[in-house]
């Protein structure tokens, strides 16, 4: 069965990935370097390394069924479970090791709709979710660290430890917003007890909190442009790979 798309054609590459054919070809090289094309016993893949990256990226991208995707590669619908399952975990971003006490990151947490029951727990949007702990580098807007995903009811300061992104931020400074409150992260001013309005001073460091805060929004806006964070069929790790793999391919495209 002859397959529709393939990465030799680049005018596919940008509307199935969201990368451009440059950025594309850079991650192939990336992922060929770490091992993704690497001899393994059994029967070879169908596919070339390309096919088979723009099939899993693809697969994040649209949010079709395996059984809409797999023809348009010319594969079977087995066959690109095994591709996705595969490149996964390979297409997920490495966290950086180790940052210095000036690095200022912005974290927030976001709900991913996930049908898996077992990683998921409704929210207060009354779906079946995940809450991501996301961090990013507030000059450059790259995705720097992603957490473990944790039920969907779990509030963000618990997430924040639990899903290890705590652990993963060192001692570098962190702005959150206030859901984080007792976390020790720099959050905004609030009243307290029994206090009318803030002091002017309070409120203008409020008012330049919000804004630079507001650029993890802009980050998450992008990573849902990868329509399985809308709805997540995939089970067990498969929500993690596909945030964490979204999370490069963000980058990738940030940076060009």
């Amino acid at each position: 069965m002859a397959g529709v798309i393939t990465a030799l054609e680049p005018s596919w590459i940008t509307p199935f990935t969201g990368l451009s054919p440059r950025c594309f070809r850079k991650l192939v090289t990336a992922l060929r370097r770490e091992g993704a094309d690497a001899v393994r016993r059994g029967r070879p893949w169908s596919l070339p390394l390309e096919d088979r990256i723009l099939l899993a990226v693809a697969y994040w991208r649209t949010n079709l069924t395996l059984r809409q995707l797999a023809p348009l590669f010319g594969v079977s619908k087995s066959t690109a479970d095994r591709v996705i399952n595969h490149l996964g975990p390979l297409l997920a971003l490495r966290p950086r090791k180790r940052f210095r006490k000036d690095d200022v990151l912005i974290v927030d947490g976001t709900l991913v709709p996930t049908r898996d029951h077992a990683v998921a727990e409704k929210s207060k949007n009354y779906r079946y979710s995940t809450n991501h702990q996301v961090a990013i580098d507030a000059d450059t807007r790259l995705v720097v660290v992603v957490g473990r995903p944790l039920p969907g009811n779990r509030n963000d300061c618990k997430a924040w430890e639990l899903s290890g992104a705590k652990d993963l931020v060192g001692n570098a400074t962190v702005i959150a917003d206030g859901g984080y409150r007792g976390t020790g992260l720099v959050i905004p001013h609030r009243r307290e007890r029994g206090q009318g309005e803030l002091p002017a001073w309070k409120e203008e460091h409020n008012i330049s909190h919000r804004k630079v805060r507001a650029r993890v929004e802009h980050a998450f806006a992008s990573m849902k442009s990868w329509k399985i964070l809308r709805d997540c069929r995939l089970k067990g790790d498969g929500v993690h790979h596909a945030m964490s793999g979204i999370a490069r391919l963000h980058n990738l495209a940030l940076a060009g």
